[in-house]
């Protein structure tokens, strides 16, 4: 418990300790002095003052600031009232029970809060650098590109970076939600945020920290409470003008019933207390606001950023999503799945494939020179390539062993007069040719992810009516993945801007309450992510543009947690709606009971705390969605 929580239990306790005797005492008759000095009112006035004098200051500083209508206005205009005529021990219970709400209100507060804290303590402290043989401790804010830094066991990565020596098992959970550790070697790629298990860690940073995977994070998480849902902002246009009409209607209540149908103001002014302390909105401004925090909480326990409660508000009515294929529903990985020679060995094939490709950096390239590694035919002699050259959008010519080698697509073959038998296997078609001489053909493909399957029947089961895929795939590739996966709908051969006028062509089939959602990962997709309504991205292995365009980030680009999310989604609104409806219920029926004065201030209290600690109670049941 927090140290300003500790104290105000105190002063609630104290407060009780003297109130609870006086109130036994009250109502006994043992309280009833003849004297002309106001015992009752100064014994009342001691727990009173303990427990409720923040909130008189409050209310005073507030005034003096031009903020008038506020909850501490209605706790002090209501007691003041009270003690006006005399009900001190009703003044007292009034201020009372509202502190306990308060703390309630606190607590709940910071367990939502411990959720995404458990995010605010990724955030590095120092940076270790080697000087003169010894370690110093800098500032991760002053640490230059391309610095070694040292990571010791258990301290947490400061700087993303590549491990340059050592081997180690490090904790992902605050970032991914992932128990398991991962392993990182020499060359492996490591992200700042995670915390270093056993072994001792040399990293050469890549990115400085204000770009840092947890600086990042950090923002995210800090702007998160500051996009609004549709309903909470609803909730506080309410109480800006429920308040002032609230207290205009008990100074009516107070003065104009006994001046139209005389007798004494008492009676009416302590109906006009009742009816201020009821109409309170506390349960509506704490507990909508603590609902949505609680869903933003339990959605960073499963390893997902939401970056704020207007895109919670969104993934509770999303029917459509749109999948990026490449990185997304599939790894990313190219791997030579198909190897058909025409008349040649496949493992000549695959050697001359691997020599021609030897000097380009493309993925294609890369796949088949893993390929030619995997099948262990030898080291790869690149003294017999010269003049290899990049042929745009076609492929690659090269000369090996002094013939015109061409690797590439069906246009390539076309444009060089090659006959070559067309391939329909589904994946990225590699032809190669020597001279006019046809030699083969090598498909690659794309891996899809095993759980993308699974994630898409989950988003259907979860509400989901359409899902569908772009790619910049050509169409029986995209079309095969599709169908493997159970997808409605697909698009292929689409550049960048070509998926924003799909996106924008599905958006117009949806009605106004229902959203569409995409799904990215590349520096491409930062365009769409941004025009769909929620777009989410891989934040492990996506690009920086991609997180800083999405409106939720899966921090270990597992999505699987679509469907969770849009169940916490759902759950979080589910429960603000139930506030809603209890707590305006209850304090209408109050209120009519209390201007009818036929509801006393023990009411009014239940009205206001016991309705505020309720619907606190039922918000804090976000945090436990599974």
């Amino acid at each position: 418990m927090m140290k300003k929580q500790k104290i105000m239990l105190y002063r609630i306790i104290a407060a009780a300790v003297i109130y609870v005797p006086l109130f036994v005492l009250e109502h006994m008759g043992k309280l009833e002095f003849q004297s002309e000095i106001p015992v009752q009112f100064l014994l009342f006035m001691i727990p009173y003052l303990i427990v409720g004098w923040d909130i008189i200051y409050r209310a005073v500083r507030n005034i003096s600031h031009g903020q008038v209508f506020d909850e501490n206005f209605l706790m002090c205009i209501a007691t003041f009232g009270a003690l006006g005529v005399k009900e001190y021990s009703e003044a007292v219970a009034v201020m009372l029970f509202y502190q306990i709400g308060e703390l309630f209100q606190s607590y709940a507060v910071n367990r939502s809060r411990q959720s995404i804290s458990a995010m605010m303590d990724i955030c590095p402290e120092y940076a270790n650098i080697e000087e003169d043989g010894k370690l110093k401790q800098v500032d991760p804010d002053d640490v230059e590109i391309g610095t070694e830094i040292v990571i010791k066991a258990g301290e947490r990565v400061p700087l993303d970076g590549v491990v340059v020596s050592g081997t180690s098992f490090v904790d992902t959970s605050a970032l991914t939600g992932e128990s398991v550790p991962r392993e990182v070697t020499e060359g492996s790629e490591i992200i700042s945020g995670c915390v270093n298990g056993s072994g001792l860690l040399k990293v050469r940073t890549t990115k400085e920290f204000d770009d840092s995977t947890v600086a990042k994070i950090l923002e995210l998480v800090e702007n998160a409470s500051s996009k609004k849902a549709h309903v909470e902002n609803f909730i506080t246009k309410f109480a800006k003008y429920y308040t002032p009409i609230v207290v205009c209607a008990a100074v009516v209540l107070a003065f104009l019933p006994p001046i139209i149908l005389g007798g004494g103001f008492a009676e009416w002014i302590q109906r006009a207390c009742i009816f201020l302390v009821i109409s309170c909105p506390c349960a509506l401004v704490i507990s909508v606001p603590l609902g949505f925090f609680g869903g933003i909480g339990a959605a960073s326990k499963q390893g997902v950023l939401v970056k704020g409660s207007n895109y919670l508000e969104a993934l509770s009515e999303m029917k459509t999503i749109v999948f990026d294929k490449t990185g997304t529903l599939t790894k990313g990985e190219f791997v030579v799945s198909e190897v058909i020679p025409n008349g040649w060995e496949k493992e000549g094939l695959l050697e001359v494939a691997a020599l021609a490709e030897g000097y380009s950096d493309h993925p294609i390239s890369a796949a088949l020179k893993k390929a030619y590694e995997e099948a262990e035919l030898g080291e790869l002699s690149m003294d017999r390539v010269e003049q290899a050259e990049e042929i745009a959008g076609h492929g690659i010519k090269a000369k090996i062993d002094g013939r015109v080698v061409y690797a590439g697509n069906a246009k390539l073959m076309e444009e060089k007069g090659v006959e070559y038998e067309p391939c329909t296997v589904p994946g990225t078609v590699v032809y190669l040719a020597a001279e006019k001489e046809f030699l083969g053909t090598i498909v690659i493909s794309d891996t899809v992810k095993p759980e993308a399957k699974r994630a898409i029947a989950q988003l259907k089961q979860s509400g989901v009516k359409k899902t569908v895929m772009l790619t910049g795939d050509r169409k029986d590739v995209g079309e095969a993945v599709a169908e493997s996966l159970g997808i409605d709908e697909v698009y292929t051969d689409l550049l960048p801007g070509d998926k924003v006028d799909k996106v924008e062509a599905l958006l117009g089939e949806l009605s106004e309450k229902e959203k569409l959602g995409f799904v990215g990962d590349g520096i491409n997709d930062a365009p769409v992510l941004s025009r769909a309504d929620i777009g989410i991205a891989m934040g492990s292995m996506g690009s920086d543009a991609a997180i800083e365009a999405a409106d939720v980030v899966l921090m270990d680009d597992n999505i699987l947690k679509i469907s969770s999310i849009m169940r916490i989604a759902g759950k979080t609104l589910q429960i603000v709606h139930q506030n809603i409806v209890f707590a305006l219920g209850v304090k209408v029926l109050v209120l009519i009971l209390g201007a009818l004065g036929m509801a006393n201030m023990w009411e009014a209290v239940f009205a206001d705390v016991g309705v505020s600690v309720i619907a606190i109670l039922n918000s804090m049941r976000t945090l436990k969605v599974k």
